[in-house]
């Protein structure tokens, strides 16, 4: 008798699956909801308990009392601290993080020119870094039992202990100075210009035609999407490798080997799988490292990101500034957290069975 699939039953299976993935996201974002808030209540306190005063650093010398008391109306900073807080937090919620009290512009619209620069140097360190990780820790298990993998996993234990800000000097001083053959200051070429669309180089070059701005932009990206990716390749290439080993001395490998199941079949369709959920939750973890990381490599390489602002700002103390992108940095590592429990939900059957 020939089976007859019915859409209806079709569809009563797959609607039940797409509200529970629904919920899911929702529950994922409603409950990462109140650490943002609490992430900008310790950077706010921590800023107030400095003992700077915006206001003297604004003035001239030879301001006077009613000139100080303007101005710290002005900015809001008569009110009590918690007040200030609550109206900066309805403010932020609103999309208005005030204005800079260094040059007058508004906050959101700095941190909004800088934000694609610092998206597309996460995104190529990103891809690189875990690409690079997984194929190192693959050939690592590759190796096991040889003096190969003792070499690898030294290396790679050596490399773990160097800091992102020494890594971008190592790669300027090889491949920017000694070698030449790639820039390493500033996000394209002095004679380059790119005509502004989205403000990520890349894709606007791109929906320009601008190839030579295009080339220029990915080459200037190379160096220092480089740096963050040797930063998160290390611990991965070491997780694979730990995960891997783990994961072969599994009662069903063993099975499948006796089946006659072929090596690479068992790696590929068997071990990786498995092995891969710690290697996620690893870039989940180390989040807040990389993109804490960013910081220094747009000042090294001189990158006009997000980064580069914040130190600026923290120069000045321009409070506004450094407590809109601590919270912007705030949504990004709970963005990549909550991209990663996303991916090992759909990575883990028993995950799903017990959602």
């Amino acid at each position: 008798m020939t089976a007859v699939y019915s859409s209806d039953a079709a569809s009563g299976s797959l609607m039940p699956r797409l509200l529970l993935q629904g919920w899911l996201l929702a529950r994922q974002i409603l409950w990462r909801l109140p650490m943002l808030v609490l992430v900008s209540l310790i950077v706010f306190f921590i800023l107030r308990a400095i003992p700077v005063d915006p206001v003297t650093m604004l003035l001239p010398p030879g301001a006077t009392q009613q000139d100080i008391q303007a101005l710290t109306a002005e900015l809001g900073l008569d009110k009590n601290v918690v007040m200030q807080f609550l109206i900066w937090l309805k403010d932020a919620v609103q999309g208005d993080f005030g204005t800079s009290i260094q040059n007058g512009s508004s906050v959101g619209s700095m941190v909004a020119e800088a934000l694609p620069m610092t998206i597309q140097l996460l995104f190529f360190g990103f891809i690189a870094g875990i690409l690079l990780g997984l194929a190192i820790g693959l050939v690592t298990f590759s190796y096991r039992g040889t003096r190969v993998e003792k070499v690898i996993l030294s290396i790679n234990g050596i490399m773990m202990a160097i800091p992102d800000y020494l890594w971008a000097i190592i790669l300027i001083v090889i491949f920017g100075v000694g070698l030449q053959w790639l820039p390493f200051l500033g996000p394209v070429g002095a004679n380059i210009s790119i005509e502004h669309i989205t403000g990520f180089l890349t894709l606007d070059s791109l929906l320009t035609g601008n190839w030579e701005g295009l080339g220029s932009s990915l080459a200037h990206l190379v160096l220092p999407s480089l740096t963050l990716a040797l930063v998160i390749a290390t611990p991965i290439a070491r997780m694979a490798y730990s995960s891997l080993t783990e994961v072969y001395r599994e009662d069903y490998i063993h099975a499948a080997r006796l089946r006659g199941v072929s090596s690479k079949r068992i790696l590929m369709f068997h071990a990786l799988r498995n092995a891969s959920l710690p290697t996620v939750s690893l870039v989940g973890v180390q989040a807040s490292v990389i993109i804490g990381g960013t910081l220094l490599i747009e000042s090294i390489f001189g990158l006009p990101g997000i980064g580069s602002l914040m130190i600026k700002a923290m120069r000045s103390f321009d409070m506004q500034v450094i407590q809109a992108i601590a919270l912007t940095y705030a949504v990004t590592v709970q963005l990549i957290n909550m991209l990663t429990d996303i991916v090992l939900y759909q990575l883990n059957p028993r995950l799903r069975m017990q959602k």
